[in-house]
């Protein structure tokens, strides 16, 4: 009797695309537990150490969201990987991460959502993502509707 192995079958097999998310965080720790997070809650996770990294790598491959630290080897380091990301012709959603609540507020950026992370509220966490995802999703759909 054959039987089906569905534990060895990748999501690709099955039919479906993981949404690629690129994660900007200078500190080794938080970015390997948030990707950890990310990828046990069903998303394809590139991680990139500085914002020129996250640069390279934003006009190396397509991302559905573009999560990132706001102070890094600037200040304001994630707010220039966002202006980036805004400025890529497949448009990823965008937001900042932070597990300090004492940060100084940025200035306001136009279409950003800002998202305090929070380790006690990982389930928020994957809400907002998909959340965030979901939106660019109606965004590009909407998009495509209009130039046909």
């Amino acid at each position: 009797m054959a039987s089906l192995k569905t534990d060895s079958w990748t999501n690709r097999e099955m039919g479906f695309d993981l949404a690629r998310v690129l994660l900007v965080d200078d500190n080794l720790t938080s970015r390997l537990t948030l990707k950890t997070v990310l990828e046990a809650g069903g998303y394809h996770v590139d991680s990139a150490a500085s914002a020129a990294e996250a640069v390279g790598k934003m006009d190396e491959q397509e991302y559905e969201l573009v999560l990132s630290d706001l102070q890094m080897e600037s200040p304001h380091a994630g707010l220039k990987v966002l202006a980036h990301a805004r400025m890529m012709d497949y448009k990823p959603a965008t937001a900042l991460i932070t597990a300090s609540t004492n940060q100084e507020a940025p200035a306001p950026v136009p279409n950003l959502s800002r998202m305090l992370i929070k380790p006690e509220d990982l389930p928020g966490l994957l809400g907002k993502v998909a959340s965030l995802i979901s939106n660019r999703a109606a965004r590009k759909i909407a998009r495509e509707m209009r130039h046909n």
